[in-house]
């Protein structure tokens, strides 16, 4: 063990700096059960175990010495009961046993061979995630196309960002969630927050939007009255509340009112974009009171809001902001190039003092999108079709260049082809617990378990790894090196801090060990340092350039924000004097409301059909494969509820804590009911963290955006009912702490 590290939080994008240090002395783990965490800030009590690690805040630019409550009880789960630390295979009996490194690997060579020799090389899969450092992600790309050989490579930052990024590409050539540092929000008089609950997912980041707030300039959009929304309240801003899925309309409303009351920064708009003049046309049918009648939302808010921005713009500085719920939709593309016209109109991006942005939301959610574990792309954010960018990494990577295969599938029809003739038959899963985190997550599941063979690389048994025929333990996030890339777009040092156990092995292990196996070519280090300095040769003259990147800058602490050429500086605000494309120019592009299908009726006739939508919640990260495990986070949000309205709550009988039957097509969720007034009327909330039962994704469909392939997490239509009990053999709850 060393003594500790600076280093990041595992989770979100806003990747608070922390030091890890080793307690005085280490009280052996508890057997078999939870592990509490003893840190400074939280007792222990005499009987408990210890973690491995204290971990103290430390200062720096996005958290300032600020952590969560998901922050400071990290390293619970480093000396986790739980933890699986050696490779475990699945019998006839569905038991999984311990085996040897090398039979595991043997066998995930042999799957390899046989789907290829039976199917083809498109018939083995790989999914990763957006908590793999950026080391990993490349490695991850390049194992897939050169060592598998095949093209069929996706992730579940698809879920997260492709909307966000899609838009980005569209409108300026290249895709950065934030194109400036969080703290030029600090001095920001107006912020324009839609669909994002910062203050329960990434609370640093609420006290970036003090100034906005105490100027009245901060305006929230959000259906329910969320943690962040409350904070416009006592003179703060604007609460914008609008019907789910109706968020493309209300932004052309507010584009209409800036175009039409003469709020447009001309100058701006005829020097560094094009595309005006469709835009302005294809917002004419948008008046304010028109998208009152379609949004719910006052035709007086949507005027004050368009003022408001166009006011702050020439004062303070005026920021636009999205989030997840207004780009997880199947016109979430359209949705987010809509405000970034809104944002062009009123001459944002590229300003010294104001912008448009896009909150990452995985930890490595923009690196992880950058070097090659996406279907369409190669590293450095180059376009697989692109013949130069083929060269280019081929000749990194010493290949010929046609033996890189072209794009492959995005996530969700990845997902759907899993067990079918002409789809994956052998399929491997890197930081992502598909069963809970995916769209139809019951199809997700029925698909998995319709594989020859299924590997997961995991350190807990998550419902995804107990449906795998192999599991390769890997180490977390305090057992590792390597980097990973800020929701700004800023490169950070992962450092080690505590020896993994001894059974557990890096992703970079496997994978060179595997392509070593397979007689690949190329090289496959598993040293994350070797490998960054390929990922900086395969980068370079990319959009997302990190040639000029190396691990001793970052040691001493300096700040790099991609691109960051060799020889060069970095780029902590993007666009200040051109946009990507070639002529230098934004590109503004006319977007409306598509209709939505419509909805089967309900089998029951005592059900209320309503509206879903999808979130987090404080205490727990993503599928909650991990925070479901620590104890304190567990205690404060045992099981999923359902958040409705006492409206209809009231006439349909349900009150407060009871059983409730959440339902469509694909699916049923049956969780306990909270009635609250901060929802829509015609809207419930569900938490995604929570599996069997709780699981929200067993009622999102697998319909996609067509441009980026993100689900249509945000709006689906369910019917809602109480029950008396829980179905017989079901529990509510399944994850111990």
């Amino acid at each position: 063990m060393t003594n500790g590290a600076d280093t990041h939080c595992p989770y979100c994008a806003l990747q608070c700096a922390m030091t890890l240090t080793s307690p005085a002395e280490l009280a052996p783990a508890s057997p078999p059960g939870p592990v509490p965490v003893a840190l400074s800030a939280v007792p222990a009590s005499p009987a408990a175990g210890r973690a491995p690690l204290d971990v103290q805040g430390r200062d720096f630019p996005t958290n300032r010495g600020g952590l969560c409550r998901k922050g400071w009880t990290s390293p619970t789960l480093l000396n986790h009961a739980g933890r699986v630390t050696e490779p475990l295979l699945k019998g006839a009996d569905s038991v999984h046993r311990p085996i040897s490194w090398d039979r595991a690997l043997d066998l995930a060579v042999a799957a390899v061979k046989d789907a290829r020799a039976r199917y083809g090389a498109d018939a083995v899969g790989v999914f990763g995630g957006g908590g793999l450092t950026n080391e990993k992600a490349y490695m991850l790309g390049k194992f897939a196309r050169l060592a598998l050989g095949t093209s069929r490579i996706d992730y579940n930052g698809r879920f997260c960002m492709s909307s966000a990024a899609a838009a980005g590409m569209r409108a300026f050539g290249v895709d950065r969630g934030l194109p400036f540092p969080l703290e030029a929000l600090d001095t920001a008089s107006t912020i324009l927050l839609l669909g994002s609950n910062v203050a329960e997912t990434m609370p640093p980041f609420v006290q970036h939007l003090k100034g906005a707030r105490d100027a009245g300039g901060l305006i929230v959009v959000d259906p329910r009255r969320s943690a962040t929304a409350a904070f416009t309240a006592d003179g703060g801003g604007i609460h914008l509340q609008p019907l789910p899925g109706t968020d493309l309309a209300l932004l052309l409303g507010i584009s209409h009112v800036v175009i039409h009351e003469n709020l447009v920064d001309t100058a701006y708009v005829e020097e560094r974009t094009t595309g005006y003049s469709a835009v302005a046309r294809s917002v004419n049918a948008f008046w304010p009171e028109r998208v009152q009648s379609l949004t719910g939302v006052p035709a007086g808010l949507i005027r004050e809001t368009a003022r408001r921005l166009a006011a702050g713009s020439r004062r303070g500085g005026s920021y636009i902001l999205t989030g997840r719920g207004v780009e997880q939709h199947v016109d979430g593309t359209d949705t987010a190039t809509a405000a970034i016209n809104l944002s062009l109109l009123l001459g944002l991006p590229g300003s010294a003092r104001s912008g448009y942005g896009t909150l990452t939301g995985q930890g490595n959610g923009q690196g992880g999108r950058e070097h090659g574990q996406k279907a369409d792309q190669l590293p450095g954010y180059r376009k697989i079709t692109d013949p130069a960018a083929r060269a280019h990494v081929a000749g990194v990577w010493g290949v010929p260049e046609d033996l890189i295969p072209g794009p492959g599938l995005p996530a969700v029809q990845l997902l759907k082809s899993l067990g079918k003739p002409d789809g994956v038959r052998c399929l491997f899963v890197h930081a992502s617990n598909i069963a809970v985190a995916s769209p139809d997550a019951n199809a997700v599941i029925a698909g998995m378990r319709s594989l020859d063979f299924l590997v997961v690389c995991d350190f807990f048994m998550s419902e995804t790894a107990a449906e795998a025929d192999l599991i390769l333990p890997v180490l977390q996030w305090a057992e590792e090196e390597g980097t990973l890339t800020n929701l700004e777009g800023r490169v950070l040092r992962r450092r080690r801090a505590l020896q993994p156990p001894a059974g557990a092995r890096s992703e970079l292990w496997i994978m060179a060990r595997l392509a070593e196996r397979l007689g690949a070519p190329s090289t496959y280090s598993e040293d994350p340092e070797t490998v960054f300095e390929e990922l900086r040769r395969a980068s370079a003259g990319g959009p997302a350039d990190y040639s000029g990147i190396d691990y001793a800058m970052l040691d001493r602490g300096g700040a790099a924000y991609w691109p960051y050429p060799a020889g060069g500086t970095g780029t902590p605000r993007l666009f200040r004097e051109r946009f990507a494309h070639p002529d230098g120019k934004a590109v503004m592009a006319p977007v409306a409301p598509r209709r939505r299908r419509t909805p089967a009726a309900s089998p029951d006739a005592a059900a209320k059909e309503m509206i879903l939508i999808t979130g987090r919640l404080l205490e727990h990260y993503q599928s909650g494969s991990q925070t479901r495990r620590v104890p304190e986070l567990l205690a404060a949000r045992p099981e999923a509820t359902v958040q409705i309205h006492p409206a209809p709550a009231a006439a349909l009988g349900i009150t407060e804590g009871a059983l409730v039957s959440v339902s469509n097509e694909l699916g049923e969720v049956v969780c306990r009911a909270g009635l609250s007034t901060s929802i829509r009327p015609e809207t419930v909330f569900l938490p995604f963290h929570f599996p069997e039962l709780g699981s929200a994704n067993r009622l999102t469909e697998a319909a996609t955006d067509p441009t980026s392939g993100m689900p249509e997490f945000k709006f689906n239509n369910v019917w809602v009912r109480p029950v008396a009990a829980v179905p017989t053999g079901k529990v509510l709850q399944t994850m111990e702490a």
